[in-house]
């Protein structure tokens, strides 16, 4: 017998915002269908219990715009709706929802606040996008990205090689002054100046 997860979602004129709550889900598998119809299936906890969903969404929406990210605690879900409009409800059926989905506060904005900006902190969050998942297979979201990081480091090499290079254009710079100020003092010397003190001088710089 499967459980259901607990649900929590918030919307905008052109999306929903879908978080499925469950910790350390594994084989998760999530469908959106262009109809409205949202199905997931996961095992989770110490005896890899299952837990299914099938939510059929007040109205269609855009599967190819529609993002997913699944984290550790939870899946969260932005799903485009295919008109921009105020939903009434999440679900389309009447009554009242069932008790395993709730509203999101944290997300959550009234009609009349909605200015259509994206104003949600996704935190940096990497999504993959619904239309492209084919069966949730390959690579985890998130990690996509690491390969790049490789060549950061080796752009800090190159910036450290003209570092060094500058400072031994500096160290010359200098090793040449020191000359000057020596052949400035030597001849002072051999003009008959105050030999001693500026030689002292020339050589404690």
């Amino acid at each position: 017998m499967s459980r259901h997860p607990e649900v929590k979602w918030a919307q905008r004129v052109d999306k929903v915002y879908l978080t499925v709550l469950l910790p350390d889900a594994k084989n998760a598998k999530v469908n959106l269908e262009p109809e409205g119809v949202f199905t997931f299936s996961a095992s989770a906890g110490a005896g890899d219990l299952l837990y299914e969903l099938k939510l059929n969404l007040f109205d269609k929406v855009d599967v190819e715009e529609s993002k997913i990210n699944i984290g550790v605690r939870s899946i969260f879900c932005i799903l485009e709706k295919a008109e921009k409009v105020w939903w009434k409800r999440l679900l389309r059926e009447d009554g009242k929802a069932p008790h395993f989905i709730k509203v999101d506060w944290d997300k959550w904005v009234d009609e009349d606040e909605d200015n259509g900006a994206n104003d949600l902190d996704l935190g940096g969050m990497d999504f993959s996008k619904f239309g492209g998942m084919g069966g949730m297979g390959g690579m985890p979201p998130g990690m996509g990205g690491m390969g790049g990081m490789g060549g950061m480091g080796g752009m800090g090499d190159d910036a450290m090689g003209d570092d060094f290079e500058d400072s031994d254009d500096e160290d010359q710079e200098v090793s040449k002054s020191d000359k000057n100020l020596e052949g400035g003092a030597k001849a002072e010397e051999e003009h008959g100046g105050a030999s001693g003190e500026k030689k002292e001088a020339a050589a404690s710089i």
